[in-house]
């Protein structure tokens, strides 16, 4: 089972033909609202990937709560979210232009209330999966964090938005997942290099850990504590890559869950990353199981996979 503590928001989507620059107003070419937020987005790629989801967060009271979970309650999700007095539903105003490029500002609102003591002891165990990301307040995920390790389950946090997290952090993780920038913010925090290989290639041999950066259409590149893994991208015609980091994220979590080789978790989050920005949205965009599945058997066959060296 993977249990989720994360955002919870609703997306406000202006297209636009460009990015705007500080200061400039542009006329929009559509709009539209989306269900969002990183917990959200993640919980659902992992259900449609096939996993069992149980999503812990927060909303406000008012008419966007039930839009932003409308489609984790369809997919059958197990959303367990707590009404924050005062508070607003968490929102996302992203502009995407006509590359499928975004630019986001996050509205946290109710996010700001979630906490560890949200999620049940009781769910905490060697067969749980507990899947973390930074939307939220990262005391509480980090005290997750350390009552899940402790329980013996699974813990996989994606260090996204880009943040200075907290040293703690790598002794507690089996899985760590950022895209470039993430990478190279966490660096000096980590004492790592800020280059994508031996970033990851450091973290796996200090800690046993799965590390992984994605690299966008370059695919991603990951180590564990024995190897090396160059995942290929897979060519797709991109229109919005809003979501794309949370189906990589979400698919995998639910494939590592399902005690998939990591070669193929990799594969198919890959795969789950790049199908996603061949559609509008961030749940929206999220692909089912049996769409990722052809592709995923081809590109696993293409990783590099090589011994870790590792030179911390």
């Amino acid at each position: 089972m993977i249990v989720v503590l994360g955002s919870i928001n609703l997306d406000l989507v202006a297209r636009v033909e460009r990015l705007p620059r500080a200061g400039e107003t542009l006329s929009a070419t559509g709009f539209a609202t989306s269900p969002g937020g990183k917990g959200a987005n993640q919980a659902l790629a992992a259900r449609r990937a096939g996993a069992d989801v149980a999503l812990f967060g927060a909303v406000g009271r008012d008419g966007f709560g039930h839009d932003a979970t409308r489609l984790l309650h369809a997919d059958g999700v197990h959303v367990a979210v707590r009404e924050v007095p005062g508070a607003t539903t968490g929102v996302a105003l992203i502009h995407v232009d006509r590359e499928g490029e975004n630019c986001i500002t996050v509205v946290a609102g109710a996010n700001a209330g979630v906490r560890d003591g949200d999620v049940p002891q009781a769910l905490l165990g060697r067969t749980t999966t507990v899947l973390l990301q930074l939307e939220t307040p990262e005391h509480a995920s980090l005290a997750l964090a350390r009552r899940a390790r402790t329980s013996g389950a699974r813990v996989v946090l994606n260090a996204a938005p880009a943040a200075a997290i907290d040293p703690a952090w790598p002794a507690l993780l089996d899985v760590l997942v950022v895209n470039e920038s993430e990478c190279e913010r966490l660096a000096t925090v980590l004492d790592v290099s800020g280059e994508s290989g031996a970033f990851v290639r450091t973290l796996a041999g200090r800690h046993r850990m799965l590390a992984c950066v994605t690299l966008g259409a370059r695919g991603a590149i990951a180590a564990d504590g024995d190897h090396v893994y160059q995942v290929p991208g897979l060519a797709v015609d991109a229109i919005d890559t809003v979501g794309a980091g949370d189906a990589f994220v979400g698919v995998l979590a639910a494939s590592l869950d399902a005690n998939a080789p990591t070669p193929r978790s990799l594969a198919r989050a890959a795969v789950a990353g790049a199908l996603a920005c061949t559609r509008e949205g961030a749940q929206t965009s999220l692909p089912l199981s049996e769409d990722i599945a052809p592709h995923a058997m081809t590109l696993e066959s293409r990783i590099a996979v090589t011994p870790l060296e590792c030179r911390s």
